[in-house]
């Protein structure tokens, strides 16, 4: 009737109820992303327990349930495999998480300084530099890319592509991706300390702006706010359609927040109601994929190493495009905001200020960071549907 004569059968998952308990204390005391890893931390903590029938069964282990209706899935494998097959193997979550993410984000500083912009996307190198290095050491195309987004710095994008990619990756990619995001505090200024020296990090982009002032300036912010993401969407998806999914429900989530009161009421359910049920369910879920036999092999070490390498080499693309354009134009741009390419908003443009900060106390540089920043999560995006098609 217990289940401790299984866990003396199978002590591997000791290991993995060890895990879910260092997830929920990083989500619990450190604070690192709990809005994530503590239902992360849970769903690993209820499916490590024999017999409680709350682990996902995969269908590359068990194909038939590709062809059982919900209600098969649920009496005959439990409710969490339902849930899973219903809202993570479809890719309906992670839509719905990016319309919350853009019913909260202000376009403004992106349109402001749209040059800044190219950085964004400079930062998605660490993304293509995994994919060819991890098919170069024998994963297959598919798990190269489902292991490359993690460059990207998005959870969201990085699950999405998984389940499009390598479903059986999805646990140790979740897990590496939000992570990494957790750690951007720690693994910016590392990056940075190695490539980025003390004359660029005094930059003064305040001072930059007032010695080559910008040429150009937005008369009505408010409708160029409002027609941003039903252009950029629509020049998208006919360039890349298989970002859409990620992309459209993004612009969508800002569109209803731009326009104002007339829209309020979608806005709060897009940024609140339906962005926190499906932050929970994808949290329990992907938590659930996460049992001994999947997580514990060295297939996973390599999804941690190959992440970190992903998420070093999108900063240092970064700062790398900023360097190349300093060398061939008089407003100079400091290489901070190259590293605030990833798609972790707002923390990557918050680290990147406070080092800016701590050479120079009157270089506050989080407006022109959040340009790169934001651009970092729709680079993320595209670059996730220009893997799926090509290796879906």
């Amino acid at each position: 009737m217990t289940a401790f004569g299984d866990l003396a059968q199978d002590p591997r998952v000791l290991i993995m109820l060890t895990l879910a308990g260092v997830l929920l204390y990083l989500g619990i005391f450190k604070k690192f992303e709990p809005l994530l890893l503590v239902p992360i931390g849970f769903g690993v903590l209820l499916a490590n327990f024999p017999g409680g029938s709350m682990d996902v069964i995969s269908s590359e282990v068990n194909p038939e349930i590709k062809h059982m209706t919900l209600i098969e899935i649920a009496d005959g494998f439990g409710i969490m495999n339902m849930l899973y097959y219903a809202l993570i193997k479809t890719g309906l979550l992670p839509p719905l998480i990016f319309m919350g993410v853009g019913a909260m984000t202000d376009f403004g500083p992106l349109l402001r300084n749209l040059k800044l912009a190219f950085f964004g996307a400079a930062a998605q190198l660490g993304i293509f530099i995994v994919l060819f290095g991890a098919i170069f050491v024998g994963y297959s195309p598919q798990k190269a890319g489902a292991l490359a987004i993690i460059g990207g710095a998005d959870g969201p994008t990085a699950i999405y592509t998984a389940i499009k990619l390598a479903p059986e990756l999805l646990g140790p990619i979740a897990i590496a991706a939000y992570s990494y995001m957790a750690l951007v505090p720690v693994i910016i200024p590392l990056v940075v300390k190695f490539t980025v020296t003390k004359k660029e990090l005094a930059i003064n982009m305040k001072e930059q702006d007032r010695l080559y002032p910008n040429k150009y300036t937005i008369k009505n912010l408010k409708l160029v706010k409002i027609l941003f993401p039903i252009l950029l969407v629509m020049v998208v998806s006919l360039i890349v359609p298989t970002s859409t999914p990620l992309l459209g429900m993004l612009l969508f989530g800002n569109l209803v927040k731009e326009i104002g009161t007339t829209t309020n009421r979608l806005f709060e359910a897009a940024s609140n109601t339906i962005m926190n049920t499906a932050t929970i369910f994808l949290g329990l879920t992907v938590g659930a994929t996460m049992t001994s036999v999947t997580f514990l092999n060295v297939q996973t070490l390599g999804i941690i190493f190959g992440g970190f390498v992903a998420f070093a080499f999108s900063i240092l693309g970064g700062i790398t495009a900023v360097k190349i354009h300093n060398l061939f134009s008089r407003k100079k741009i400091n290489p901070l905001i190259g590293a605030t390419g990833l798609s972790a908003v707002p923390m990557a443009s918050r680290v990147a200020n406070e080092i800016a900060l701590k050479e120079d106390s009157s270089n506050h540089i989080l407006q022109y960071a959040m340009s790169s920043n934001i651009s970092g999560v729709i680079g993320s995006a595209v670059a996730a549907g220009i893997l799926i098609s090509f290796l879906g």
